[in-house]
């Protein structure tokens, strides 16, 4: 493959990830707004507790429930990628990584076969 359209492929999928990312992110909001007032009271009325065992307070409630979000968002975003690469088939760093293993293991093993091979034509 050419390495223009591979630096094209690449590209174009930062670009969807980033588009899918705000995406995401914009609907996860709007579905929190549609949820409205009796979500949000929700949220404030049970107990959070932090590390040191104290309640905490209605806007680290907020920016808690944000980070878990957030976290959750991240973690479906990165599963989509990943699909898409895989339909795409183009490969990641850990299966290239794996791929670049196995080489170096048939490598070797060529090496120490052709070492055996070289020391018994010599005998013979």
């Amino acid at each position: 493959m050419k390495t223009k359209t591979i630096l094209e492929l690449l590209t174009l999928s930062a670009s969807l990830y980033h588009i899918a990312k705000d995406t995401h992110l914009l609907e996860k909001l709007h579905e929190i707004s549609d949820k409205g007032k009796e979500s949000i009271n929700k949220v404030a009325s049970d107990p959070l507790f932090d590390e040191d065992g104290n309640e905490m307070e209605l806007v680290d409630k907020m920016l808690h429930k944000a980070a878990e979000v957030r976290q959750e968002l991240e973690t479906k975003i990165e599963e989509m990628v990943a699909a898409f690469y895989k339909k795409i088939n183009v490969a990641h760093l850990d299966e290239i990584k794996a791929l670049n293993e196995k080489l170096e293991k048939a490598d070797m093993t060529i090496a120490l076969l052709e070492a055996r091979m070289n020391k018994v034509e010599l005998k013979v």
